[in-house]
Formats: structure tokens, C-alpha cells, sequence
């Protein structure tokens, strides 16, 4: 990359990274918070914790049949006006959920959370595509989604404290708080989205025209090469086993992801049989654990220009991680193991998403990011319920299945590419 290139990557991931973390921060924490919220929801409105679950899983039913409509709707009305549109609804409904009245009124309001939320994050990593060169994509995806470990440590702990210091302010409870005061600022992002993010590079008033130029032809020059490995810019590529390799290796993670997700506060509190707060604070060990494992990962692989490797080498350790968790290790190694397992799956993320680029472009992309994460994200429907019915242990053999698909990612993806890329 030359100077010009170097200057034009350093204002751009200062510019749109950051502001995109925070907002996908703010999409973790009101989609996972009813884990903690379970800790009084389930007294106050005499649910049962598999109803609780069911709820937290049914969020994947609407997220995931409009979550490809919702991409390409993005690549219609772009990202400024649609990203705006997506965290607005969300933010509300989010708000809204405070005021479920038992199991019907819960089921449904994180239907609509699904609903409202599809799009948001394969659309973020669409609009990266435009951005950021397959050099330093990894990382890039990497300094995003930071925003997961980051918000669930500042949203436990948040969480934990709204819980214990808010009940019976104002006539509500404390589970009814967490879900307006951590509503309400996805709303007011929402809004700051149609100010300061641009469609794309063009719209970049930060950038010079020269900048502008050599950042769309770099964008060119990547889409030449993804076609001359054999990549598709058309809806046709939805067919291919390519892109169903990659579902089948997101799905654990997603899996994996969704069941720490949401019983890793009763996890720990049944273990450590301590206050709200504490239980918080605990939480945020696999999460600090997790930025760690995350950054090296995409340093790693945009070093040496390996993605499947490195996403193997990461759910093998998930795989022991969870594998220690189900043993009779004590509450401080059921911890390590979780830590290990959460480690594992996070430092996946950002190097996964460097793979659909490798052969998808264009309407392609757009529409083959959006199934691979709706798809996969499906699992998310049964995965808290796996946990629930059969404890961690399941969660191994997940991961074991993510090993497998990796290897497959690896032959049949990364090396064509590679090949390319090189000649």
C-alpha cells in the first residue's frame, strides 16, 4: 500500500470504525440483556426459565426471514438512511419490552426486536466492503467487533447495577428499567446515523478527491480479483456450496455465542451463589479474555494471509474451553472454561467475516452475507434451549463440527483464492 493509500485507510478507520463499534454495542445490549433480565423478569411475571429461553431464541424467528430483504433494501436506499432506520425501530421496541406482561406479550416483542434489528450487522459488514481492502479487513472487523466483549462487560456490569439499585423506582421494577434506559440511546444513535455516515466513498466530504479516487479504484481492482477466482457479483451465488460451507461454520459460533449469551449470568451465579452485581462483574472475565483473543486472531491472519487456519486453531480452543466447563472443576475453573470457550469463538468473528469477500461482490455479497448470518443465526433459536435441557457439555461437540467445517473453508475457498492472488 503507498502513501497515499496508508493516509487514506488511517481517516477512514478513525473516522467510521469507532462510531460504528459503539453503535453495534448498543445492538449487543439490547439483545442479549434479557439474560440478565431473567434474574427478576421471571419472578415478577411467574415465567419459567424455559419460557425465558424460548424467548431469548425466538428473536432469531423474525431476525431471520427479513434479514436478507433488509440488506438489499440497504443496498437500494443506502447505508445512511436505512442503518438510521434499523436502529430507531429497534431502540423502541427494545424500550417497549418493559412492559410484557407474561409469555405471549414477551414471545412477541422479541419476534419484533428480530424484525426490527435484521440487516444491522451484515449490513455493516456489506457497507466494510466498500471501505477496507482484504489487507487489513480482518483487523478492521476485529476493531468492530470489539464492540461484543466491550459492550457485554459495560452492559452486565450496567445491567447487574440497574437490576439491584433501580427496583421499585418510579413504580417499576428493576428489569423494567434495564430494558428503557438501555433502549432509549439505540433511538438517539439511531438518529446521529443520518448526520454523520456516509453511503459510501464518494459521500466522504473527510476524504480529498484524490483520496476518494485511489479508494475506488483499489475497490475495483479487489472485485477483478474476486472474479478472476471465480466469484459472483449475481443472486445465482446463493447456490453455491462455497457459501453453505461457510453457513455451516457460522452456525456454531452463532450456536455457541448465543448460549453464553444467554445463560452465562445464571451460569455463574448458580456457581458463585452471590449479588447481582458480583455476578456482573464475573461475567466480564470471558469478555476481557475475549478483546485479547480477538485482536491477535486478525493480526494473525492479516499478517500471514490465512483465515481458515485461524478460525480452526480458535474453535479447537472454544471446543476445550467448553469441554472443561462441563466438568466438576469447582465455580473458578467452570469460569476458566467458560473464559476459554468464549475466547475461542470471538477471536472466530472477524476472521470469518474476511471470507465471504475472497468470492462474493455486488448484489452478491449484499444478499450472501445477509443469508450466511440469517441462516446461521437460526441456530440461535435452539441454542440457549441446549444448554438449558443438557447443560454446556453439547457445546464441545458444536465446536468440534466448526473444525471440520473450517478445514472444508480452508480446501475449497481460501486456497483458490490464494492462488489467484499470487499469480
Amino acid at each position: 500500500m503507498n502513501d497515499i493509500g496508508r493516509r487514506t485507510m488511517q481517516k477512514t478507520i478513525w473516522r467510521l470504525v469507532p462510531f460504528l463499534a459503539v453503535l453495534y454495542a448498543f445492538n449487543i445490549i439490547d439483545r442479549a440483556n434479557v439474560g440478565f433480565a431473567r434474574l427478576q423478569m421471571k419472578d415478577s411475571l411467574g415465567l419459567t426459565d424455559a419460557v425465558v429461553d424460548w424467548g431469548y431464541g425466538i428473536f432469531y424467528v423474525g431476525y431471520l426471514v427479513f434479514e436478507v430483504p433488509s440488506n438489499m433494501f440497504l443496498r437500494r436506499f443506502g447505508a445512511r438512511r436505512w442503518i438510521a432506520r434499523i436502529m430507531i425501530s429497534w431502540g423502541l421496541v427494545s424500550t417497549l419490552t418493559a412492559w410484557v406482561i407474561g409469555p405471549m406479550s414477551y414471545f412477541s416483542a422479541r419476534i419484533l426486536l428480530g424484525v426490527a434489528e435484521a440487516g444491522f450487522f451484515p449490513g455493516i459488514i456489506y457497507y466494510m466492503t466498500a471501505w477496507f481492502p482484504a489487507t487489513v479487513r480482518a483487523r478492521v472487523v476485529a476493531w468492530f467487533m470489539l464492540a461484543i466483549p466491550v459492550a457485554t462487560i459495560l452492559g452486565n456490569l450496567a445491567s447487574g447495577l440497574i437490576l439491584d439499585s433501580m427496583d421499585g423506582v418510579a413504580g417499576l421494577s428493576g428489569w423494567q428499567w434495564l430494558f428503557i434506559l438501555e433502549g432509549i440511546p439505540s433511538v438517539l444513535l439511531g438518529f446521529s446515523v443520518l448526520y454523520f455516515l456516509p453511503d459510501g466513498p464518494r459521500d466522504a466530504a473527510w476524504l480529498t478527491a484524490e483520496e476518494r479516487e485511489w479508494l475506488e479504484a483499489d475497490r475495483a481492482a479487489e472485485d477483478g480479483r474476486r472474479l478472476e477466482a471465480g466469484g459472483s457479483e449475481k443472486l445465482s451465488a446463493l447456490a453455491d456450496a462455497r457459501l453453505w460451507i461457510l453457513i455451516g461454520l457460522y452456525i456454531t459460533v452463532a450456536i455457541g455465542t448465543n448460549a453464553m449469551g444467554a445463560y452465562l449470568p445464571k451460569l455463574i451465579k448458580d456457581s458463585f451463589q452471590t449479588e447481582n452485581w458480583k455476578v456482573g462483574l464475573l461475567s466480564s472475565v470471558p469478555q476481557v479474555l475475549s478483546v485479547i483473543a480477538m485482536l491477535a486472531a486478525s493480526r494473525i491472519s492479516d499478517a500471514t494471509g490465512r483465515r481458515s487456519p485461524v478460525v480452526l486453531a480458535s474453535l479447537a480452543i472454544a471446543a476445550a474451553g467448553w469441554f472443561l466447563a462441563s466438568m466438576p472443576v469447582g465455580p473458578w475453573g467452570q469460569l476458566v472454561g467458560l473464559a476459554l470457550a468464549q475466547a475461542g469463538m470471538m477471536a472466530v468473528l472477524p476472521v470469518f467475516w474476511a471470507l465471504p469477500p475472497l468470492f462474493l461482490g455486488g448484489v452478491a455479497a449484499a444478499a450472501g452475507i445477509a443469508l450466511v448470518n440469517s441462516v446461521a443465526n437460526g441456530g440461535g433459536i435452539f441454542a440457549p434451549k441446549i444448554v438449558g435441557s443438557f447443560g454446556v457439555a453439547p457445546m464441545a461437540g458444536v465446536m468440534a463440527w466448526g473444525v471440520l467445517m473450517a478445514l472444508l473453508s480452508w480446501w475449497f475457498i481460501e486456497r483458490r483464492a490464494s492462488a489467484v492472488s499470487k499469480s
